[in-house]
């Protein structure tokens, strides 16, 4: 069978519109007799089966975006992962990553699977990351989307993309945008399990309670109190690891609890969300 006869301006304007490499556009034009919306599909298709075969490829580099409405009473943070630094770092992903979230604080899905079926310029979002990795050879995919509501939403994107917070306040005077950005970055660089000790999973608590009465038999305590030592040892871990009981970063001296009363006393944290890499 004849090869059909493809031009080059046909090639690079598919080239233009899916950005994949010239002779795989070729090629698409090639099997689709010159068809360009069938070699647009055909392109997909090889996206999809590609996405297939490195869905057990790490993907741990990538971009997190964190976006809060004009209102600052919802949030969102998205995670846009790939495989190599390389792709991470280029202006066109960065977008790409920015596009996609804009989409989810707009339409405000419930997870990310809701997420990966919303659309843009008319594709669903999943048919978007085939034909990303079909155009850029790597495993890419939208690894991870929180969101978060509240009277007064603040964000912090930390390290360069590397990780996104949201942080959620009772009060929705935008006064205290500053005290909630700088909780943000208390949850960006102390990574709290919890808001308080009453939101830390029980699982969390029980692993935590086995640690403690480990470490008291090797200390060589005697086994009927290794329960009531290990129970004991928790309050610490609630202090250095939820988000409301730590100690407050820029300050060194108070709680941040403490420190968004010293803004208003009925000022608080009632919610916060935190992605990064990895």
């Amino acid at each position: 069978m004849s090869e059909v006869n493809i031009s080059a301006s046909a090639v690079k304007e598919l080239r233009e519109q899916t950005g994949v490499g010239m002779m795989d556009c070729k090629k698409a034009l090639v099997e689709a007799n010159g068809d360009f919306d069938k070699a647009i599909e055909l392109l997909r298709l090889r996206g999809q089966k590609m996405s297939e075969k490195r869905a057990d490829r790490d993907a741990k580099e990538g971009v997190v975006i964190a976006l809060v409405s004009a209102d600052n009473k919802k949030g969102v943070v998205v995670r846009l992962s790939c495989e190599t630094d390389f792709v991470s770092k280029n202006e066109d992903f960065i977008n790409l990553t920015k596009d996609i979230t804009k989409i989810a604080l707009d339409k405000f899905p419930a997870d990310l699977e809701s997420l990966n079926n919303e659309e843009m310029n008319g594709l669903a979002l999943q048919t978007i990351m085939a034909e990303q990795v079909a155009r850029i050879g790597e495993k890419i995919e939208i690894a991870d989307y929180q969101k978060i509501e509240a009277p007064l939403v603040a964000s912090y994107i930390h390290m360069g993309n590397k990780a996104g917070v949201l942080v959620g306040l009772n009060l929705a005077d935008e006064k205290y945008m500053e005290a909630g950005r700088d909780v943000a970055m208390q949850v960006a660089a102390m990574k709290p399990v919890a808001l308080d000790k009453d939101d830390v999973p029980q699982e969390i608590i029980s692993k935590e309670i086995e640690i403690g009465k480990e470490i008291a038999r090797q200390e060589g305590k005697a086994e009927e109190m290794l329960e009531k030592i290990a129970v004991g040892k928790l309050n610490k871990f609630f202090k250095d690891n939820t988000l409301l009981n730590q100690i407050f970063v820029k300050d060194g001296k108070i709680s941040v609890a403490e420190f968004l009363k010293s803004k208003n006393p009925e000022l608080t944290a009632i919610g916060f969300k935190h992605v990064k890499l990895g």
